[in-house]
């Protein structure tokens, strides 16, 4: 097992061994961060559920309200009407058939697919290549939709997709380190929320086992799930 460096031994040494109220843990992720970049604040949960059961599969989105500190590069692949509604609404690239040719030949410059429902039949074919980088587009994301323009400008404004692992437990990033305190709380809340808002109905027993939230490089800290208010 590798041993931790310096710096991040310091960081841990700091967190006392019990779980920290959201309000304390964002402060705190902050004041023992030391790494030199803007790190991405991210939210691990493990979940009470069985993701080999199709029935008690958690993933949704969620638009966070202070967005990703990153604007994503989109693509969309469409036909007629819906490429200029693309265009129009801030995608970087916008086609059909070409585009789908281009990402077969190996080009991956963007962060985020959305395609009408009548290209998915060209789309099917990228499978392979978009679905292990989380990148295919998908009706229950919102990604397969007539509604072009929604979908880009919600992915502009820092649209977040969560899915449970295998292992029971859902990543996802909810802001960047050098946010406010605030706008980093308030993201975390909204995606907590979220999550909490997706539990299946056959979801038996308690539900959020444990939350953490770390950055890029730091200890996760612990957070006591019960000082979450939610809305679900």
């Amino acid at each position: 097992m590798p041993k931790a460096g310096k710096n991040y031994t310091k960081a841990a040494a700091a967190l006392e061994n019990r779980p920290y109220r959201l309000d304390e843990a964002v402060p705190l992720l902050k004041k023992i961060a030391y790494a030199k970049f803007n790190e991405t604040v991210e939210i691990s949960m493990k979940l009470g559920v069985d993701p080999k059961h199709a029935d008690q599969m958690v993933r949704g989105t969620v638009v966070l309200p202070n967005g990703l500190g990153k604007s994503k590069r989109v693509v969309v692949i469409a036909s007629g009407e819906k490429v200029k509604e693309g265009r129009d609404a801030g995608a970087e690239e916008v086609g059909g058939d070409d585009i789908v040719e281009r990402i077969a030949g190996g080009w991956m410059d963007f962060d985020a697919v959305v395609a009408t429902p009548d290209m998915m039949r060209s789309v099917g074919k990228l499978g392979k290549i978009l679905g292990p980088r989380g990148l295919m587009p998908n009706p229950k994301t919102g990604t397969v939709t007539f509604d072009v323009g929604k979908a880009v400008k919600e992915i502009k404004a820092g649209k977040v997709e969560f899915r449970v692992d295998k292992t029971g437990i859902i990543h996802a990033p909810c802001g960047k380190i050098q946010f406010e305190d605030k706008s980093l709380l308030e993201n975390a809340r909204t995606l907590i929320d979220a999550v909490i808002r997706a539990k299946p109905a056959s979801s038996k027993g308690k539900y959020v086992k444990s939350i953490s939230i770390s950055s890029t490089m730091s200890p996760g800290i612990w957070v006591d799930e019960t000082s979450i208010e939610t809305h679900a």
